[in-house]
C-alpha cells in the first residue's frame, strides 16, 4: 500500500509539473509574441522578436482604447470587491455567531446561489434590470457584481468567523460594547486574513468577467477590459494585426499576475485558517 501511495503521489506530481510547465510556456509565448512585428509573427510563430516593439502596447493602449477599458475595469472591480466583502462579512458574522431559527437553512440558501448556472436566470434578470433602467450602465453592472460575490464571500467568512474565540466577543459585551461595535472593533480586524482572501478572489473574478458585461453594456465608453478585448479582437483580426492583440491580452493579464504573486501567501493563509473549523 505504501509503494502504491508513493507511485500515485509521483504521478500526481508529474502531472502537476507538466501542467505548470505547459502554462508557463504558453504565457511566455504570449508575452514575447506581443513584442513582434506582424511580419515576424507570420514568418515564424515560435521565433523570438528581433527587437522589442513597445509600439504594439502603445497602439493597444491608446488607439484601441484599452486604457479607457482599463480604468473602467479597475474602479468597477475595486468597488464591487469592497461592496461584496463588506456586505458578505456582515452576513457571515450573523450566520456564524448569532443563533436564530433556520440559521443553517439561510446559509444553504446563500450557498445554493453558487450552484445555479447563469443561463437559468439570464432572461428574468435582464428583464428586471431593464425595468429598473440599469442596463447599459456601470451602476447596474456594479450591483450585479456585488451580488455575484456574496455567496463565495459568505461561504468562506462564515467558516472563518466560527474559528474566532467566543471569549473575545463575550469580553467586548461585558465592557459595554454593542453587537455592532463588537463586530467592527473586535471581530472584523481578527478576520483580516479571511477578508484579504475573499477580496483577492472576488477582484480576480470581477476583473476577468465577460458574460454579464456583454449582456448589459452596449456603449463602447462603458466597456470593461474583457469586453473591450473582444472588440479589439474583431477590429484587429480583420486587419491581421495579431501582435497588437497579444499586447492587449498582456495588458489584461499583467495586473492579476502581479496581485497574485504579491499576495499568494495571504491567500493560502486565509483559506487554511478558515478551514480549521466547519
Amino acid at each position: 500500500m505504501e509503494a502504491r501511495a508513493k507511485a500515485l503521489k509521483g504521478v500526481a506530481v508529474l502531472f502537476m509539473g507538466f501542467y505548470c510547465l505547459s502554462s508557463a510556456v504558453a504565457l511566455a509565448w504570449v508575452v514575447y509574441t506581443s513584442f513582434k512585428s506582424n511580419a515576424e509573427f507570420f514568418a515564424s510563430t515560435w521565433s523570438l522578436p528581433s527587437q522589442l516593439r513597445w509600439s504594439n502596447y502603445a497602439y493597444a493602449w491608446a488607439n484601441a482604447e484599452m486604457g479607457h477599458y482599463f480604468f473602467n475595469t479597475t474602479y468597477l472591480s475595486a468597488l464591487a470587491t469592497a461592496g461584496s466583502t463588506l456586505v458578505g462579512a456582515m452576513a457571515a458574522f450573523v450566520l456564524a455567531r448569532v443563533v436564530f431559527p433556520f440559521r443553517q437553512v439561510a446559509l444553504y440558501f446563500f450557498l445554493a446561489a453558487m450552484m445555479v448556472p447563469a443561463m437559468l436566470y439570464l432572461f428574468p434578470l435582464f428583464v428586471q434590470m431593464r425595468h429598473l433602467h440599469l442596463t447599459n450602465s456601470h451602476l447596474g453592472l456594479l450591483l450585479l457584481y456585488v451580488s455575484m460575490g456574496l455567496p463565495f464571500t459568505i461561504f468562506v467568512l462564515t467558516g472563518f468567523f466560527r474559528t474566532l474565540p467566543r471569549e473575545l466577543e463575550e469580553a467586548a459585551l461585558i465592557d459595554g460594547a454593542s453587537p455592532w461595535k463588537t463586530f467592527w472593533m473586535v471581530m472584523l480586524p481578527l478576520a483580516r486574513p479571511g477578508l484579504v482572501t475573499v477580496a483577492i478572489f472576488n477582484f480576480i473574478s470581477f476583473w476577468n468577467e465577460f458574460f454579464w458585461s456583454l449582456i448589459l453594456l452596449h456603449s463602447g465608453r462603458l466597456y470593461t477590459l474583457a469586453r473591450g478585448l473582444q472588440t479589439l479582437f474583431w477590429n484587429l483580426s480583420t486587419e491581421s494585426r495579431w501582435t497588437e492583440l497579444f499586447a492587449g491580452l498582456v495588458i489584461v493579464m499583467l495586473p492579476l499576475m502581479v496581485v497574485f504573486m504579491l499576495l499568494q501567501d495571504r491567500i493560502t493563509a486565509g483559506l487554511t485558517a478558515g478551514a480549521l473549523k466547519g
